[in-house]
C-alpha cells in the first residue's frame, strides 16, 4: 500500500504493521495485562454524542492554540514514546522533524535513542518538551534539567502513573535488528549488559528511582525554570494536589493502557479533572485519540490540547518524518472539518454544550417508559 494513498489513521496502523518486525510491533502495540483499559480508551469516545449548531459562518476555521505560552497551529501534539529506532532508522530525529513541519509540539522520552541535543539539531525550530525520569541521584536530574533548558526544550514532563518499571522488553529476541542505546539515561556511563539482560536490569534499578512521590515532583518544580507538566493524572485528588504544588499543566493519561489495567478511559474522567483544576493549570489528554472528531470531543470536555502516541509511530514506520507529518495533517484536517460541521469557527467556540454522553439518551428513554407505565396505571384506576 503506497503511503500517498493512506487517508485515515486506521490505514496507517495497517500499513505500519506490515512494515515493522514482530518484536517492534509487539512492543509498540502491547497493552497492560488483558488490555481492558487500552481497548476502552478508544471505545469511550464513541459513547459521547455531538450536538451541532448549524447555519453559522464556518467558512474559515482557526485551529490554532497556545499551550504553556507557545502557539501551535492545531491542538494535537506528540506524546513521549520510547525507542523510535525500532520503527525507523532516523528515530526520534525524524519524529521531531515531522512535528516541527506541522508547527506542533513533541515530547521527547528519556528512553529515546537520540540525545536531547541531537533531536534539537534535527528540528531546531520545533517545539520540544522533555519527559524526565526520576533518578536516585538528584545531581543527575539537575544536569538533565539544565541540558534540556540549554537545548531549547520549553517544558518538563513527569510521569505519575509508573511507580515501577519491568526494566525489560517482553519477548526480546536473541538478536535485535539493531542495538538499542539510551543516551539520555546512560549519560557518560556504559551499559553493563544487553537489552533484556539481568545486568542491564540491575543497572536501571540502581539508577532510576522507583515509587516516586509528590516530594520528588516538588523538587523538580523548584529546580527548573521551565514549566512542569504532570502526566498520568486520573483522579480529582491528584489533580488538586498538582495545582497546590504549582504544576503548570496536567495530562490526563493512563499510559495508553500499558500500566494499570482496569482503570478508566481518559475521556471519561476528563471533565472531572478540568473542574478540579479550576483553571489554575492547563489540562491535556491522551489515550485513544484516532480521529479529528475524537479531538473535538476532548476539547468540548475541557482539554486544551490532545497528545497522540501510537499513531505518530505508525506514521514514522510508514514514511519517517513525512509519515509523521501525514498523520498529523490527517488529524488536523479532520478536526477542521468536524469543527465546521459542529458550527465552530475557532477553538473557543467548542463548548461543553456541544457534547452529551449516550447515557443521557438512555436515561431519558427510561424516564419516558416509566412515565408511560405510570400513566397507564393511573388511567386503569379510573
Amino acid at each position: 500500500m503506497a503511503t500517498t494513498t493512506l487517508t485515515t489513521l486506521s490505514e496507517f496502523e495497517k500499513a505500519a504493521r506490515q512494515k515493522t518486525s514482530e518484536f517492534a510491533w509487539s512492543y509498540v502495540s502491547r497493552p497492560g495485562e488483558d488490555g481492558q483499559t487500552h481497548v476502552d480508551n478508544r471505545r469511550a469516545f464513541k459513547r459521547y454524542r455531538l450536538i451541532p449548531r448549524n447555519l453559522r459562518d464556518v467558512y474559515i476555521r482557526d485551529t490554532s492554540v497556545t499551550i504553556l505560552g507557545t502557539k501551535l497551529d492545531f491542538p494535537i501534539a506528540i506524546a513521549p514514546t520510547a525507542t523510535h529506532r525500532l520503527l525507523h532508522p532516523e528515530a526520534e530525529s525524524a519524529t521531531a522533524r515531522g512535528a516541527a513541519s506541522m508547527n506542533t509540539a513533541m515530547v521527547l522520552s528519556s528512553w529515546s535513542e537520540h540525545s536531547l541535543e541531537k533531536v534539537t539539531a534535527a528540528a531546531p525550530r520545533g517545539v520540544r518538551w522533555f519527559y524526565l525520569l526520576f533518578y536516585r541521584d538528584r545531581g543527575r536530574m539537575k544536569r538533565l534539567l539544565e541540558r534540556a533548558e540549554q537545548a531549547g526544550y520549553t517544558a518538563i514532563v513527569l510521569t505519575a502513573d509508573q511507580p515501577f518499571f519491568t526494566f525489560s522488553f517482553r519477548k526480546v529476541p536473541s538478536t535485535l535488528p539493531m542495538p538499542l542505546w539510551f543516551p539520555n539515561i546512560y549519560l557518560e556511563d556504559v551499559p553493563p549488559g544487553a537489552l533484556g539482560s539481568l545486568e542491564l536490569a540491575d543497572y536501571f534499578k540502581k539508577t532510576i528511582k522507583e515509587a516516586a512521590t509528590w516530594e520528588d515532583v516538588e523538587w523538580v518544580r523548584k529546580n527548573t525554570r521551565l514549566p512542569v507538566v504532570l502526566k498520568g493524572i486520573l483522579s480529582v485528588e491528584d489533580a488538586k494536589m498538582a495545582v497546590r504544588l504549582g504544576i503548570d499543566a496536567v495530562l490526563v493519561s493512563n499510559h495508553g493502557g500499558r500500566q494499570l489495567d482496569g482503570g478508566p478511559a481518559t475521556i471519561d474522567v476528563l471533565a472531572d479533572i478540568v473542574r478540579a483544576v479550576g483553571g489554575e493549570a492547563e489540562v491535556y489528554l491522551d489515550g485513544g485519540v484516532r480521529t479529528g472528531t475524537d479531538v473535538l470531543k476532548a476539547l468540548a470536555l475541557g482539554a486544551r490540547c490532545v497528545f497522540i502516541g501510537r499513531p505518530a509511530l505508525w506514521g514514522l514506520a510508514c514514511n519517517g518524518a513525512e509519515g509523521v507529518q501525514q498523520v498529523l495533517q490527517i488529524l488536523k484536517d479532520e478536526l477542521s472539518l468536524a469543527m465546521a460541521r459542529a458550527g465552530c469557527a475557532k477553538l473557543s467556540d467548542i463548548q461543553p454544550s456541544l457534547i452529551v454522553h449516550e447515557s443521557y439518551y438512555l436515561n431519558r428513554q427510561m424516564f419516558n417508559i416509566a412515565g408511560n407505565v405510570n400513566n397507564k396505571i393511573v388511567k386503569s384506576k379510573y
